[in-house]
C-alpha cells in the first residue's frame, strides 16, 4: 500500500508530470493507493473537484486512526516544532496516519522531510 498526499494527488488530477504523479497513477492502477483521512478532507474541499474525481476518491480505502492517534500526532508535531521547523497540523496528521499504518507517502511537499528525519516517515 502507498499513501497519497494532497500535493501529489492534486498534481495527478491536474495532469501534471513528475515521478510522484507516475507513482500515484501506478498505485491507483494496481489498487495499492490509500488515503490518510485528512487528504480526503483537503481534496473534497476543492469546490472545482469534478463529480467523477470525487466518486473515485471516495472509493479509495482510508487509513483509519488507531487508538492514541491524536496524542501521537500532537507529540510528533511538537518534536518537529521543538527543532525550529515548520509543522502544519494537517501535515502532522497525515504523517502520523502513515507512520501508524507503516505505509510510505507519495508527496511533492517538502515539509514532510522533517517528519521523515525525526520519526522515520518513508517518503516516495
Amino acid at each position: 500500500m502507498i499513501a497519497l498526499d494532497t500535493s501529489s494527488l492534486v498534481a495527478y488530477l491536474g495532469g501534471a508530470a513528475g515521478d510522484d504523479v507516475e507513482m500515484v497513477a501506478t498505485a491507483l492502477d494496481h489498487r495499492q493507493a490509500v488515503l490518510p483521512p485528512v487528504v480526503l478532507t483537503e481534496i473534497l474541499s476543492d469546490p472545482k473537484l469534478s463529480s467523477d474525481a470525487r466518486s473515485a476518491l471516495l472509493d479509495l480505502p482510508l487509513l483509519d486512526p488507531m487508538a492514541g492517534y491524536w496524542e501521537r500526532a500532537g507529540l510528533l508535531r511538537s518534536a518537529v516544532l521543538s527543532r525550529g521547523r515548520k509543522a502544519r497540523v494537517a501535515d502532522a496528521l497525515i504523517a502520523q496516519s502513515c507512520l501508524d499504518a507503516s505505509v510510505p507517502l507519495v508527496t511533492r511537499d517538502r515539509d514532510f522531510r522533517q517528519f521523515a528525519r525525526i520519526a522515520g516517515l518513508v517518503l516516495l
